[in-house]
């Protein structure tokens, strides 16, 4: 197969007529020029220039072959171009899966901001319930970055991204909610929306209860993290969740844990990242996790009592 070269070569002595003036042109030397001329003419087994006394020609061939020469540099040239688009996020396609309850409050905000500040990346956001199915997108390389909490380490690159809190999602009239915020302890016997086995957020709760030695009774499981507030606020009992999972109006009471709870979000990855990845997730780390004010002023008053 020709190099690049001996095309830029060729075009060159198309353009100018002459090999010495090709070679000026290219900042090379007659010979080299003479020579890459000699290793197309070997390739295509035929002569691509007509020496003449004042210059060269090109041969029928070589007309033929200079029109697919220059869309073979430009096409060279415009990948280059668009790979270092890319690096400096001024193009290319940014691959995207993250937890359902992490969209609105971690990755919206720096979505828009990334939209705004480079526009000309393509962005395609899987959102999933279940973490397994998120790693195999990374591992499949069918996306470049995923945005989970507390993912393996051992079979990916994980970047820290954010710290978010833990908090306990209660019915108006539950006695949990007529305190301004509660121990993991209390949650021994107390009714609990729970999550269903292809949430690991369920068995990472399950660790956490047996290390306090706590047992409460599940009522109900679901796989969606964003939903079990919410069937916790209609009286099914109370959830313990990420704080992300609390929607603005939230119709419930929401309660901070005293120590104060939480867990680390982490950018996932196959490999080192790329500089379009790794700008998107300084991104994430910049913004953090967004809590509805109604939200937030709940679990800071909380805490303050805590603190007392």
């Amino acid at each position: 197969m020709p190099s690049l070269r001996a095309l830029e070569c060729l075009i060159a002595v198309a353009d100018t007529g002459s090999i010495t003036q090709a070679a000026l042109l290219l900042h090379s030397s007659q010979p080299a020029v003479s020579h890459q001329i000699a290793s197309l003419e070997r390739e295509a087994r035929t002569a691509l220039l007509r020496r003449e006394a004042r210059g060269v020609r090109l041969t029928a061939a070589g007309r033929v072959a200079v029109a697919d020469a220059r869309r073979a540099v430009e096409a060279a040239t415009a990948a280059v171009r668009s790979a270092r688009a890319a690096g400096e996020a001024g193009g290319g396609l940014l691959r995207i899966a993250c937890a359902q309850s992490l969209t609105v409050p971690l990755l919206a905000p720096v979505l828009r901001d990334w939209r705004r500040h480079h526009p000309n990346v393509a962005i395609t956001l899987h959102e999933l319930a279940v973490m397994d199915e998120a790693l195999r997108l990374v591992e499949s390389d069918d996306v470049d970055v995923a945005v989970l909490p507390d993912p393996p380490s051992d079979r990916f690159q994980v970047t820290a991204v954010a710290e978010e809190e833990i908090v306990l999602a209660a019915p108006t009239g539950h006695p949990l909610a007529q305190r301004a915020s509660v121990r993991i302890q209390d949650l021994d016997g107390a009714p609990l929306v729970h999550y269903t086995a292809h949430n690991r957020l369920g068995a990472w709760l399950d660790r956490s209860l047996a290390r306090a030695g706590v047992r409460p009774e599940t009522v109900v499981r679901t796989s969606v993290t964003a939903t079990a507030p919410q069937l916790a606020a209609v009286g099914l009992g109370v959830a313990v969740c990420p704080v992300s999972a609390i929607s603005a109006g939230f119709p419930g009471v929401v309660r901070p844990f005293s120590p104060r709870w939480t867990r680390q979000l982490m950018a996932v990855t196959s490999a080192d990242t790329d500089p379009l990845v790794a700008r998107f997730v300084a991104g994430l780390r910049r913004h953090g996790v967004r809590v509805p004010r109604s939200v937030r002023t709940q679990l800071d008053e909380g805490a303050a009592v805590a603190g007392e």
